[in-house]
């Protein structure tokens, strides 16, 4: 039995740009992994079976490919305990996808190489690669494309769920973002958010980065009154996240928003 926690992801940046050739948005965005997190088992098993989550598609879909790639029955049993909400923009299906190929590919007789599974990863989901790799990255291409970042992690995270909130299909999101023409001036905004980057020496430098392009929420400025030094919508939403100096107001603030919906307190992680 190998086991493995899968961890929530936010979007601290997010530029979003034109429909490519493929029919995939060209993305600038800043991933950063949180310790909210879902707990993946897997183990050899005489055929595929996954539990935990009866939506799930994207594990078994993750698990076929790589029993292709290697030339092998997928014969695994995985057993995922939930705890990032479903659909919230967190990245927890993604998250579960890229930890149940790392553990399934080390239970082959001749694991295939980071880059394979890469490759693997990015034709499930474009954040999947990024749960293969360790600390903050910035995404580009369709996101999938992926750079180290030197990132601050000495901060605090609320995430916030808004009661009632309902995910529309990523690509619902994408298409109203398309409806708004909100691509026009891509190239000014990817250029701010790399100038952003560059100047980022304290977690209070995260809140110069720009807006999240593709999903906005009101609820953003209360979190930002409840203390916040930056708040926006993770992803395509509807989760919001809170960024706090000190634990003991990141605490008094999710304390504060639980009337608009279910908080959790999470601070940066490295892997996972």
């Amino acid at each position: 039995m190998k086991r493995a926690p899968a961890a929530a992801k936010i979007n601290l940046a997010l530029v979003v740009g034109p429909p490519r050739d493929d029919g995939k948005h060209e993305v600038l965005t800043v991933l950063q992994r949180i310790d909210l997190v879902d707990r993946v088992e897997l183990e050899e098993a005489p055929e595929l079976r996954v539990e935990g989550f009866e939506g799930d598609t994207l594990v078994t879909a993750a698990l076929r490919a790589l029993a292709r790639n290697a030339g092998v029955e997928p014969r695994w049993h995985v057993r995922i305990e939930k705890r990032i909400p479903v659909a919230g923009g967190l990245g927890g299906g993604s998250s579960d996808a890229a930890t149940a190929l790392r553990l399934a590919n080390a239970t082959l007789p001749e694991p295939i190489a980071d880059e394979e599974l890469h490759r693997i990863a990015a034709g499930l989901g474009a954040d999947v690669p990024f749960f293969l790799a360790d600390g903050p990255q910035l995404g580009t291409g369709d996101g999938s494309e992926l750079e180290p970042l030197d990132l601050p992690q000495d901060f605090w995270v609320v995430v916030l769920l808004p009661h009632g909130a309902a995910k529309s299909s990523t690509g619902d999101v994408y298409a109203a973002f398309d409806a708004r023409h909100d691509a026009a001036g891509f190239a000014e905004r990817r250029s701010t958010l790399l100038d952003g980057l560059a100047g980022v020496k304290r977690p209070r430098d995260l809140a110069a980065l720009p807006p999240n392009d593709l999903a906005s929420s009101p609820l953003a400025e209360a979190i930002e009154a409840a203390g916040a030094f930056r708040a926006d919508v993770s992803g395509a939403g509807p989760a919001l996240y809170g960024l706090f100096h000190q634990r003991k107001d990141a605490e008094a603030a999710r304390r504060a928003l639980r009337r608009l919906g279910r908080t959790w307190l999470a601070a940066p992680a490295w892997y996972g």
